[in-house]
């Protein structure tokens, strides 16, 4: 196995920041007061780990050379 051109400086990807966001939001979730969380409707809920996969897919296809 064999890591990617730029593995060092993964964490400029949009597509690992969509993922880090995935993978933390079920222990933030916790943490939000109960008052709070009512205020994305439960049949909502699902989609927004959706709508994250997706957004981490289309960042993983965009080009994000490094400017610097």
């Amino acid at each position: 196995m064999k890591l990617v051109e730029g593995a060092s400086r993964c964490w400029r990807w949009f597509s690992v920041q969509f993922y880090v966001v995935i993978g933390a939001l079920p222990i933030v979730w916790v943490g939000i007061p109960p008052d709070v969380r009512e205020m994305l409707p439960e049949e909502a809920r699902p989609w927004v780990f959706t709508v994250l996969a997706v957004a981490g897919l289309i960042g993983r296809l965009i080009d994000q050379k490094d400017k610097a």
